[in-house]
């Protein structure tokens, strides 16, 4: 016979009130740190995050906001829609398209039109990752090159903020060629010694950084941006070399020379009306 009884314990306590939800849309996590912050705390900080600053991406119409007068900014080709034109078996792009109308409330990944900042004019194209990852189809290409085109009649100083996961897989080779369009489109607005500004912002990649985003006269980009072509895995298979720690960071190619100047969100706004006026000079007439 046991000198002592063991008790019975229970890990368990019972539950005396009801559970308390945490309401969604309340917090968010960094992608970069990992950090738990309030979403209210995100957005009053411009989506950048007040432990590592990571700038997690902006949607397009508040990007607009940032770099314009309040109420300057005018949208041009808004009716511009892609449409399914290859038809492959076993992927609905209609459908994926409906959707992302649905999630963003745009009819595809980037907005373009003219503005103002601080009262100088210029035409603006910004480029949402929320839609099908800001991939470029033949309407993001379409409407960049448009936005130029405007932009070199106009004789308007033309700034394009970045984002993209690529070309659109789902159209092809339709999508390969919008790197060349936009791309002359570019070179024969620079020939009339008007000024291109790049704004590149978290992710810039693929199709979008081996065309238009590389042509700048200047070309920004937000602190840690990812930025560049291939991914690190496909980069290291093919030329089966040891990559850098960081070598697609804006940081990076910032100092590899792909980049003129990183510059922080909260400063942005200024810096580019800084930059608009030292290239106002070239607008007012062809260079020779």
């Amino acid at each position: 016979m046991s000198l002592f009884k063991k008790k019975k314990y229970s890990t368990i306590r019972p539950v005396t009130g009801k559970k308390r939800d945490i309401p969604k849309g309340v917090w968010d996590k960094c992608k970069s740190c990992r950090s738990t912050i309030y979403q209210s705390k995100l957005k009053e900080n411009m989506n950048i995050c007040p432990s590592c600053g990571f700038h997690s991406p902006l949607m397009a119409e508040e990007r607009i906001e940032l770099l314009t007068d309040k109420g300057s900014f005018k949208e041009v080709d808004a009716s511009l829609e892609s449409v399914d034109t290859l038809k492959f078996e076993g992927i609905s792009y209609s459908e994926k398209l409906e959707a992302n109308k649905k999630k963003t409330g745009m009819k595809d990944a980037v907005i373009c039109g003219t503005a103002t900042l601080d009262k100088k004019p210029l035409a603006l194209g910004v480029m949402d990752f929320r839609f099908l990852g800001a991939s470029m189809g033949s309407v993001v290409g379409e409407k960049i090159t448009r936005i130029t085109e405007l932009a070199t009649k106009k004789r308007l100083p033309l700034v394009i903020v970045t984002a993209s996961g690529g070309a659109r897989m789902y159209e092809g080779m339709l999508s390969l060629m919008q790197m060349a369009k936009t791309s002359g489109a570019i070179e024969r607005h620079m020939e009339e010694g008007l000024p291109y500004i790049v704004i590149m912002t978290h992710p810039t990649t693929a199709g979008v950084t081996a065309s238009f985003a590389s042509l700048g006269d200047l070309t920004i980009a937000e602190p840690k941006a990812l930025i560049g072509f291939a991914g690190p895995r496909v980069i290291k298979d093919t030329t089966q070399a040891e990559l850098p720690e960081g070598f697609q960071t804006s940081e990076f190619l910032l100092k590899k020379g792909m980049i003129d100047r990183i510059v922080d969100r909260s400063e942005l706004r200024k810096e580019l009306s800084l930059y608009l006026d030292f290239f106002q000079a070239s607008c007012g007439k062809k260079s020779g």
